[in-house]
């Protein structure tokens, strides 16, 4: 009896341990690219974005993250390789601001005009949607995943000419 207790007692010792968990949890951007299969073709090049694709982009990409149309997204400047949008805030009838980005197929932002530190920053943290694009042609797709690994897939089309205006 002793014997088995003995083995028994050190298997149990030994699952107990598991992993630390005092690492942060990977960003859902982090999740993502993992999980994306490995290829022996050649990586693919960089996103290269002219600046009116910028705008399009950074437009349809905080459509998808904030529930809004397309339509109501507007421009306001472009400061090297950040868009500053705004649109009309559904409740009050104000205007909320946001800063956009893209890194490869990356869509990141922040809000421009929050009252609290901790929510003016890039929404690129562990616990953070990842927001990646698909630009082709006129058409973009907005790929959200959340970090809970559910997805959601939005389409826009704008054209490039809308940007000019």
């Amino acid at each position: 009896m002793r014997l088995t207790a003995l083995p028994m007692v050190a298997v149990l010792a030994l699952a107990a341990c598991g992993e630390r968990t005092d690492a942060p949890a990977p960003s859902a951007a982090e999740t993502v690219s993992a999980t994306e299969p490995a290829s022996d073709a050649a990586p693919a090049a960089p996103v290269l974005l002219t600046a009116a694709d910028l705008r399009r982009v950074c437009r349809a990409g905080l459509a998808a993250i904030h529930g809004q149309t397309i339509e109501v997204m507007q421009v306001d400047g472009v400061e090297g390789e950040v868009v500053n949008l705004s649109w009309a805030a559904p409740v009050d009838g104000g205007r909320r601001r946001a800063l956009c980005r893209v890194e490869g197929d990356l869509i990141t932002w922040r809000p421009a005009d929050a009252a609290d530190p901790e929510q003016a920053r890039w929404m690129n943290q562990s616990g953070d949607p990842a927001v990646r694009f698909v630009l082709d042609g006129e058409a973009i797709t907005i790929n959200t995943t959340l970090p809970d690994g559910t997805t959601a897939t939005e389409q826009y089309a704008v054209a490039a000419e809308q940007e000019a205006r």
